[in-house]
């Protein structure tokens, strides 16, 4: 099969999962980027923030208009993750190949555990009061985002719920904004990685990606949140299983 042709159904795949779900989507990109279409660790990481940052700026742009994003409290938490995500993409590059499949494997099996577990439903309340907190949720989201390459829309969105009290759809459409400043910052410290990237792949990945999106959420319309949510879980499992496994080997 043509890597066009991959790049195509592996960005359906990806934008489905974002559009059903709110987030997620790149935590699937790394490693269909790594194992469907032959990226080293650090180029594939490289290669989902560009996906990550075109797709989160057109969510972003349909929740501005639907009035989701509190851009003075989002513009404040994406700030405390601008340096250690600009940090994180600088180091990325240098980091043994293993050790960063294997962190992401990490990662994606967090993601997937956190899925798993019933949803915790917290009353609105009043925004801004734990800055101290705000401030190193947003770092530590920042640091991932730029090592891991992934948006981190599993973590932002409870994030913001918990630390800043956001009701979800605020807290959904807030993560779009933080998500794209943090890819950015570390996309900017990703030089060499970011000239070796393929755009013959990535532009037919992102293009499906974000055209995915959108049938997720009609999906999302027609299938209940948790079986949606269940499903992409025990896929994640496996997934993060195998490239454990692979980083040990």
């Amino acid at each position: 099969m043509s890597e066009l042709v991959l790049a195509l159904i592996a960005g359906g795949v990806v934008g489905l999962a974002l559009g059903a779900l709110g987030g997620g989507g790149s935590v699937l990109a790394v490693p269909a980027l790594i194992y469907l279409l032959g990226f080293t660790p650090a180029a594939a990481t490289t290669a989902a923030l560009l996906i990550v940052v075109a797709t989160s700026l057109t969510a972003l742009y349909g929740h501005a208009l639907a009035g989701n994003v509190r851009w003075r409290t989002g513009a404040l938490f994406a700030a405390a993750g601008l340096l250690p995500a600009a940090v994180a993409g600088a180091l990325a590059g240098r980091l043994p190949q293993p050790l960063l499949t294997a962190a992401f494997a990490a990662v994606a099996a967090a993601a997937a555990v956190r899925m798993l577990r019933p949803a915790r439903h917290l009353p609105a309340g009043p925004h801004g009061a734990r800055p101290a907190r705000a401030a190193g949720a947003g770092a530590g989201l920042g640091a991932l985002t730029g090592l891991l390459g992934v948006g981190g829309g599993f973590l932002a969105v409870p994030a913001l719920v918990t630390v800043l009290a956001f009701e979800m759809q605020a807290a959904i459409g807030t993560s779009l904004l933080v998500i794209s400043a943090n890819s950015l910052a570390s996309l900017a410290t990703r030089g060499a990685t970011t000239a070796g990237v393929d755009w013959t792949v990535i532009a037919p990945f992102t293009g499906a990606a974000i055209l995915g999106a959108w049938d997720g959420k009609r999906l999302a319309t027609k299938v209940s949140g948790t079986r949606l949510q269940r499903t992409f879980a025990v896929v994640l499992l496996a997934v993060a299983a195998f490239m454990l496994a692979d980083a040990l080997t």
